[in-house]
């Protein structure tokens, strides 16, 4: 058995609904997308866009493709494999996903960012914190890495670079 590519469509294929929607349905049980990437692999694929808008906005309307919900478990994916809220927000502004939308859901994580980052911190380093100064800005710098702002960073420090 091989797997080889499908073939683009072509004719009528390339607008019919019904077929559109199977694809972007197959796509969207595999994980959440966002509007623009669903749009975009459907038109990489060689349907028509006109049909593709037309069928992306139905599923948006019928609540099967919501940027929200991709928003949500993308940032929690994201978290979950130790990343910040900067790497996130840089991840999804490359995804097209409205920006305010993006900040909503990341402020409602606001408080679980110091301990992401004093998680993943651990995780890399151990639990006993850095005793010197050189220590201390190689472990910032692996969080930073990471996404995390500088209030989280301290916070995963337990204080500031500055206070040694």
């Amino acid at each position: 058995m091989s797997l080889s590519k499908p073939k683009k469509p072509e004719g009528e294929d390339a607008s019919d609904p019904a077929r559109i929607r199977a694809v972007a349905l197959r796509l969207l049980v595999r994980r959440e997308h966002s509007v623009q990437e669903i749009t975009s692999k459907l038109t990489s694929r060689g349907y028509q866009r006109e049909a593709v808008a037309t069928v992306v906005a139905a599923l948006a309307a019928e609540n099967l493709l919501s940027d929200n919900r991709f928003v949500e478990e993308f940032v929690a994916s994201r978290a979950r494999r130790g990343s910040g809220p900067v790497k996130i927000r840089d991840e999804l502004r490359g995804r097209g996903v409205d920006e305010t939308l993006v900040e909503t859901v990341l402020m409602e994580q606001a408080e679980s960012w110091a301990a992401n980052a004093a998680s993943v911190r651990r995780k890399r380093f151990g639990a006993a914190l850095p005793r010197d100064y050189a220590e201390r800005a190689r472990q910032a710098r692996f969080l930073q890495q990471r996404g995390f702002s500088m209030d989280a960073i301290r916070a995963a420090l337990e204080g500031d670079i500055e206070d040694e």
